[in-house]
């Protein structure tokens, strides 16, 4: 009876279920759940997530998930984090009519075909694929036009992996970047003779993809906006707490109740 208690437990907390929601975000009601973190808690099923239908944000990252099919009933969300899963296939996030910001790196995907299914995703904006900084990356990324063929499959995305591919300015930057890569090959292979005091047209990091002062002020809206509706969240949260207290209390005091 121990082994299959224990076998019971590692099961329930291999998946979502509505204790775990409850617990974790206080809420007895899963459509009153907003945001939602669970990082690296061992899950490989998503259970009931289906039901918080009113999630906007939701953080799955290093877990064991393989399969998203009940998230294609999130109709409302805006941000999904999947990244360091065993995820395959993404077509129950084409369900996902509302969502922008979409975190897929360290996965399976194999092949850029597998994105096709988010085409109807009018208002995605942001895909990332692959992530240096952590090491993770898809094993579509080995094809050097991934990102092309990202962009041509979802029109409305406008940065893959952090950069830019869509906009003012995008196609001028990526025309000079190619160019200057031309002229490094043509100079390098001998055939032509250039002065050592020659010096590259453009300084060196010039390239380098800096955050403009758009861009921070809106991660910095969008940060802040976060921290808005966590305080909202909580002071939720302390009002049901207290009038949870505030009946126990007139019930207790009552003239007519008995205590058994």
């Amino acid at each position: 009876m121990e082994n299959r208690s224990s076998k019971e437990q590692d099961a329930e907390s291999s998946r979502i279920t509505h204790q775990m929601l409850k617990s974790r975000t206080g809420e007895f009601d899963l459509e009153s759940i907003l945001f939602l973190k669970l990082r690296a808690v061992g899950l490989y099923e998503l259970g009931c997530i289906g039901e918080c239908l009113n999630l906007e944000r939701l953080d799955l990252s290093n877990n064991h998930i393989t399969h998203l099919g009940p998230l294609s009933s999130l109709k409302l969300m805006v941000a999904l984090n999947v990244s360091c899963n065993r995820i395959s296939a993404l077509e129950p996030l084409a369900g996902c009519e509302n969502l922008q910001t979409l975190n897929v790196a360290g996965n399976l995907l194999c092949s850029v075909e597998t994105l096709h299914c988010l085409r109807g995703l009018r208002r995605l904006e942001s895909v990332r694929l692959r992530d240096p900084v952590y090491n993770l990356s898809n094993p579509l990324c080995s094809n050097g036009a991934y990102r092309h063929s990202m962009r041509d499959t979802v029109p409305s995305v406008r940065i893959v992996d952090g950069e830019r591919v869509t906009g003012c300015g995008s196609d001028l930057y990526h025309l000079c970047k190619d160019m200057d890569n031309s002229l490094k090959r043509f100079v390098g292979s001998g055939a032509v003779d250039v002065p050592k005091s020659v010096k590259p047209w453009v300084e060196e990091g010039y390239w380098e993809l800096k955050p403009t002062q758009t861009t921070i002020m809106e991660e910095t809206y969008k940060q802040f906006n976060e921290v808005v509706q966590e305080c909202k969240e909580l002071s939720k949260r302390a009002d049901d707490t207290i009038a949870q207290a505030e009946r126990a209390l007139n019930i207790r005091h009552e003239p007519n109740s008995y205590v058994f």
